[in-house]
């Protein structure tokens, strides 16, 4: 608290007072009545004077968050898309416009994860290079059971990605680890079909039902910002291009308008179903840079995400893309419709 100018208008008597009424309300968290009885006057008049100190300059209320946060967007666009929570972070300031998420936001997403799970809880983490990212910086959460929601990009880096994220959340909370040691995308339904009979494939599905909070990856359809672009044919690209198809989200795709397209994909991979992503409480988006800003917006639209971790260039076209959001988060409309 300090005096300002305009609070010298106030004679001693009054500063003093209400500076100590002040003090007690502001920094004892004292109630308005408890300092009425201190100081023998009404709860009104302490209302009163706490108004008076704030517009005379008297108490000064500073909001301060972490530098790397910025509230005002995460506010704003919680509001705009009808989300739970919205975590916007500053973007490096050396960030290009054609870079992958930004780092920062797998240390936040942690943060977020160790408030919203809680004792008991089966969280889900999807392939994502941001929930990669996450997971390596987990440092705290209650007692859960992981479990993995998709296959892998590459069976042959599975140590080094979703299987060992999975493993990591794990060792954190001191709950049970079920990985999927299976490759993302089959050649085609029956192979797919095959791998989820397998034992340990199953018992990962069995859990999806249970799954309370899940961490997802967002991508645009475009090289080296979508796995599964990446993983397709040419000709393959091409037939789901044609779909309209503008981002994708655990192996499934949307278009600008967060209908989903190209559900066959679905058939030849190894992923949490559409519509179990939808009965998940909590279902968390890590994403950001403006090069997958729009596709963030067509997973938003879709219904399936109910909250979202992304920088300030993703959050800015957010804010002012032309199209209204269509399909508020929380009302988990069907993505199929």
């Amino acid at each position: 608290m300090s005096a300002g100018r305009s609070a010298l208008r106030m004679g001693p008597a009054e500063l003093v007072q209400a500076a100590a009424m002040a003090r007690r309300f502001y920094l004892e968290g004292k109630s308005k009545i408890q300092i009425a009885e201190e100081f023998g006057v009404s709860r009104f008049k302490v209302a009163r004077v706490l108004e008076t100190a704030l517009e005379r300059d008297l108490v000064r209320i500073e909001i301060r968050v972490p530098a790397e946060l910025d509230a005002e967007r995460s506010d704003a666009l919680r509001a705009r898309y009808g989300l739970r929570h919205a975590v916007v972070v500053e973007s490096p300031a050396d960030a290009a416009d054609d870079a992958p998420d930004p780092e920062n936001l797998g240390a936040v997403a942690a943060d977020l994860l160790g408030e919203l799970v809680n004792e008991g809880d089966v969280l889900g983490l999807a392939w994502g290079r941001s929930t990669i990212h996450m997971a390596a910086a987990l440092h705290r959460l209650p007692p859960c059971t992981v479990v993995q929601l998709t296959g892998v990009y590459d069976a042959g880096t599975a140590e080094r990605g979703s299987v060992e994220a999975v493993r990591r959340a794990a060792q954190v909370s001191g709950g049970d680890a079920h990985p999927i040691y299976a490759p993302m995308l089959l050649p085609d339904p029956a192979t797919a079909a095959a791998l989820r009979s397998q034992t340990g494939i199953a018992r990962a599905f069995e859990y999806f039902d249970k799954v309370t909070v899940a961490a997802v990856s967002i991508g645009s359809w475009e090289p080296g910002i979508s796995t599964v672009h990446d993983m397709l044919t040419d000709e393959e690209r091409a037939h789901y291009a044609s779909l309209g198809v503008a981002a994708e989200m655990s192996a499934h795709l949307f278009d600008a308008e967060g209908r989903r397209v190209g559900r066959d994909l679905g058939e030849r991979c190894i992923t949490v179903e559409a519509d179990r992503l939808r009965r998940i409480p909590e279902v968390v988006a890590i994403a950001g840079g403006l090069r997958k800003a729009a596709a963030i917006g067509a997973v938003l639209r879709s219904g399936l995400v109910t909250s979202l971790v992304t920088d300030t260039a993703a959050a800015d076209y957010l804010l002012t893309e032309s199209a209204p959001p269509l399909r508020p988060a929380l009302e988990r409309s069907d993505p199929d419709e």
